[in-house]
């Protein structure tokens, strides 16, 4: 027999084994798959995930608010996962504008929202000052501003509204549609105020951050809704129930709006975030005097100062914690898979004697019968990586398209071909490695004993 005829029947037996067992072949290289595929998708995502939330956190210094801590004010006030606790009177931002030390201080007020898209009320700064863009780190903001309009521009006046790439395809508003606000958040006891009606100017180009699932409004209209809640509280005007109302229903509604920004008075003037941004040399990103100002803002109990980079830091570090358990719970599957390969061969040693006993008879050295097997294990690590790989390609799409949904997160999966190698060639290694023992069955099989007449 030629070699290569040899290797072809090799081959073939390889398969009719796996086919034989197809059942238990198919589980074991499942179960190597789903622990290939998690390991590969846990190491393209933790990289690219911190890469957007730096993105998304920009070139600001400092944030500060009267949030809980540095961390949920990040969180709240710069991807927009939560409601800010508490507020801060307008004049904080005043102070800190005035600050020789400070290039700017950009206010922002969150809180409100329009069919579950949390409303950024700020100032058009945020779009001129602030840049999501971690390159504009190494010059100014206004040099380098990643915000791009899709559609239309930045608001100018009060009741005009920009919207994110995400609401805009969401909810099919357009420049020029008409929409009203919801005072606090949908379905949390919050209320529309269809009295004011607010006009889509602008829509924003993706930016693959949580900006993108935000409504931009100025500050002053936020204002202006809070002052109309407080003058309803008041007594100062009639109290109307509001019912939804979407962009369509704004007949009946020509009529100038009860409260205006002459009755905005100082305590209504809130904002709940402040970005900050320290002077720099040319050519650097750090701030040699953002250290001094962050310690004498610290100074103040009222205030919670925040370092995003930091915050982003910390948080990675807590989720690489998780990160940890869930590599090793891949692994801890990844090595059951393994001990499932051997288990099975093992169980059909006892049903394969007699084929090995008939193999030896008709040359098969004790060599051959345990490569024979051996390969039979490695073909399995080999297929269960190859199928983990897919897993791997379709589940990143997958958590990409449920993050982008819910958060506006648009995190690209990083498959690095070294690792995605490495965790393979791992898999195979340690499908091989469980074939020994029943390989060494094999190898040790008695052809006389094996080949008596049945019965």
């Amino acid at each position: 027999m030629s070699v290569h005829a040899r290797a072809m029947s090799d081959r073939q037996i390889v398969v009719r084994s796996m086919v034989s067992r197809w059942f238990s072949t198919l589980l074991t290289v499942l179960t190597v798959a789903v622990a290939v595929a998690l390991m590969i998708v846990l190491v393209s995502l933790r990289s690219s995930a911190k890469s957007v939330f730096e993105r998304g956190s920009g070139n600001m210094h400092l944030l500060v608010s009267a949030d809980t801590s540095p961390l949920a004010s990040v969180l709240n006030s710069v991807f927009y996962a939560g409601t800010p606790s508490r507020s801060l009177g307008y004049i904080e931002q005043q102070r800190l504008a005035r600050d020789p030390r400070v290039a700017w201080a950009v206010p922002t007020l969150v809180g409100d929202s329009y069919k579950g898209f949390p409303v950024v009320a700020t100032t058009p700064d945020f779009f001129s000052k602030f840049s999501i863009d971690v390159r504009s780190l190494s010059t100014s903001a206004s040099e380098i501003s990643t915000w791009k309009m899709q559609t239309g521009k930045v608001f100018k006046s009060n009741f005009q509204v920009v919207l994110g790439s995400d609401v805009a395809s969401s909810t099919g508003l357009q420049v020029g549609d008409h929409m009203s606000l919801t005072h606090g958040m949908s379905g949390a006891g919050g209320h529309v105020h269809d009295e004011f009606v607010f006009d889509v100017v602008g829509v924003l180009a993706r930016t693959g951050t949580p900006h993108d699932r935000a409504v931009f409004v100025s500050l002053e209209s936020s204002w202006i809704l809070h002052a109309h809640d407080r003058r309803e509280r008041e007594g100062l005007i009639e109290h109307d129930e509001h019912d939804n109302h979407d962009h369509h229903d704004h007949e009946g509604h020509d009529h100038p709006p009860p409260t205006t920004l002459d009755d905005v008075t100082l305590d209504d003037q809130r904002i709940t975030a402040i970005m900050v941004h320290g002077r720099t040399r040319e050519g650097r990103s750090t701030s040699a005097s953002i250290g001094a100002i962050a310690g004498e803002l610290r100074s103040n109990p009222l205030l919670t100062v925040a370092d995003p980079t930091a915050e982003v830091n910390s948080l990675f570090e807590l989720i690489g914690g998780i990160d940890i358990v869930l590599r090793a719970m891949a692994g801890v599957v990844l090595v059951s898979s393994s001990i499932g390969i051997m288990l099975a061969l093992y169980n059909s040693m006892d049903q394969r004697k007699r084929q090995i006993a008939v193999l030896r008879v008709l040359g098969a050295s004790r060599w051959r019968v345990l490569r024979l097997v051996l390969a039979e294990a490695m073909m399995i690590g080999i297929l269960g990586a190859l199928l983990g790989l897919v897993m791997a390609f379709a589940g990143s799409a997958l958590v990409t398209s449920v993050l982008r949904a819910l958060t506006g997160v648009v995190v690209q999966p990083n498959i690095s071909g070294l690792a995605t190698l490495g965790i393979g060639a791992g898999a195979v290694v340690l499908a091989t490695l469980a074939g020994l023992v029943p390989a060494v069955m094999a190898y040790r099989t008695s052809v006389a004993k094996n080949l008596k007449p049945l019965g």
